[in-house]
């Protein structure tokens, strides 16, 4: 064991997993930046509008989706709305509420950055064997249960 409770192997496999991360996130992030004009952020929020019924999400929703501070997405989705990708709409079942919407403008946006993403994706992935992705995927859904089930999901497609 270490002095931080955890023994080398943890350590040294932390460590792998944040680097991993840190590397891959930065690598997409600037190929959809030089490409696209789009930080991954920015990318993510239109995913998930895209995925949404009607290409809507309350903004409370699409913060914990995109894993940020409602502070940080309203910050984000200004941005956005400013570049005519999003726009923000009034919640027909709660007036208290916002929609973030994804515009037309948005989804080409999306449409024309999905390739440069999912080719970044895949030369990380593509470096796996379907036997290994499988057991990242079962790995890291250990670390996230909540997020196990985007894994299974996304395998049924």
């Amino acid at each position: 064991m270490t002095s931080e409770g955890l023994t080398v192997e943890q350590q040294g496999a932390w460590r792998v997993f944040l680097r991993a991360h840190s590397t891959v996130l930065r690598r997409l992030e600037s190929e959809l930046v030089a490409e696209h004009d789009l930080p991954l952020a920015s990318y993510d929020v239109l995913v998930q509008l895209s995925e949404a019924p009607r290409s809507a999400l309350r903004m409370t929703e699409l913060a914990e989706r995109v894993l940020l501070s409602r502070s940080g997405l309203t910050r984000l989705v200004d941005r956005l709305e400013r570049d005519g990708l999003v726009e923000r709409q009034a919640c027909p079942q709660d007036a208290r509420g916002t929609l973030a919407v994804l515009t037309p403008a948005g989804l080409a946006r999306l449409r024309a950055a999905w390739p440069t993403h999912l080719s970044g994706v895949s030369s990380y992935v593509s470096r796996l064997d379907a036997q290994e992705v499988g057991e990242l995927a079962a790995l890291l859904g250990k670390l996230v249960p909540e997020a196990a089930g985007e894994c299974q999901e996304a395998a049924g497609r």
